[in-house]
């Protein structure tokens, strides 16, 4: 709705002076959105006001503006509404204000407040906790575009078929908050391209229960992902590992990156561990290790050798899991290497 054409448009003079008078830095905003500074109406004093009222100081209001300049051609009145949706879910304004540091073009998104408020319900319905739905606003804004109807569907498809795959009634709910809180895009999908995704699965000899173990270790991602890809994927790990359909199928639900990931990046990572000497036979006993980059896995490689471990004859369990995971077991390789040696014939210095 607002015009681009800058090379016709001066700059509004009263939109520069009340920014000045804010201390925000008007170099920042020309060279982001210049168009912003265009329009014939702005209502930066209104919209500093606001944000003041709920508590943020002037570099905060400042640093905000220049993060999302197109704040400033909201009405109050849309701003305002804004601010009582999200304090559904806020604890307080404090807590918002600093949401809106961090997030500015989440918050100023104003286009669907019916859809957000009917969502924000729907997901306070469902038994979502408020700190979930506020990072679902923050980092998953596009979910609340939706309509709740939309939205309702695709929960009504992901129970309908947890139901259907021998899940229980019990832990359905459960299952679903947290599939949700793993991957709210989840939401993103239509309902016949997640029913496709499961009879993909079914197609290839995954039994129901296993269809559902795939679908929490991939927390629902599977859901993005094109059949296609995911059957080249499959056919590349096959030839790659000279397995049959059994022991394929075996391979992925023990690391479903075999699945997830396109032939290229499978391609790629396997290349970077054939490179430092690591065999396909220590690969198909622990695929986990497909999930890291090529640059992760030479970096820790680098860290246990530097220990004397040899990764080549050792079990590649060592190089697995996260960050935290690693550092775990590179504290206990290091220790064991530190650890004295006991001498029996040392005399022992045992207190009376």
């Amino acid at each position: 709705s607002y015009t681009t054409d800058t090379k016709s448009r001066k700059e509004n003079k009263k939109t520069l002076e009340n920014l000045y008078s804010l201390s925000v830095d008007i170099t920042k905003i020309r060279r982001l959105k210049e168009w912003v500074l265009l329009q014939d109406v702005a209502y930066v004093k209104e919209i500093a006001g606001i944000l003041q009222e709920m508590g943020a100081d002037e570099t905060t209001v400042a640093n905000i503006i220049e993060r999302c300049p197109e704040a400033i051609l909201h009405t109050p009145a849309e701003i305002n509404s804004q601010r009582a949706l999200w304090q559904l879910v806020c604890q307080n304004e404090k807590q918002l204000i600093k949401l809106i540091e961090q997030f500015p073009e989440s918050f100023f998104t104003t286009e669907y407040q019916q859809n957000q408020k009917a969502n924000i319900l729907f997901f306070q319905e469902l038994g979502l906790k408020n700190n979930i739905i506020t990072r679902f606003l923050t980092s998953a804004p596009n979910i609340f575009y939706n309509s709740v109807e939309k939205n309702k569907n695709v929960i009504e498809t992901l129970q309908r078929n947890y139901l259907n795959l021998g899940g229980s009634e019990a832990n359905m709910k459960i299952w679903i908050l947290k599939l949700l809180s793993q991957n709210p895009f989840i939401l993103l999908n239509t309902s016949t391209a997640i029913q496709e995704k499961l009879e993909f699965l079914q197609k290839n000899d995954f039994t129901d229960q296993e269809v559902l173990q795939l679908l929490s270790k991939l927390k629902g991602f599977i859901f993005q992902l094109n059949s296609t890809t995911m059957q080249k994927s499959m056919l590349f790990s096959k030839n790659i590992f000279k397995c049959s359909d059994q022991e394929l199928k075996q391979l992925v639900l023990k690391c479903p990156a075999l699945l997830y990931y396109s032939v290229p990046v499978l391609e790629e990572r396997l290349e970077g561990l054939l490179k430092e000497g690591i065999s396909i036979a220590q690969i198909r006993e622990t695929p986990m290790v497909l999930e890291l980059t090529t640059q992760i896995v030479q970096y820790r490689i680098k860290k246990l050798s530097a220990l004397g471990y040899d990764i080549k004859s050792g079990n590649l369990e060592s190089l697995n899991g996260t960050k935290k995971d690693f550092e775990v077991t590179y504290g206990k390789i290091q220790s064991k290497k530190e650890r004295p040696i006991f001498n029996p014939v040392a005399p022992l210095h045992i207190e009376d």
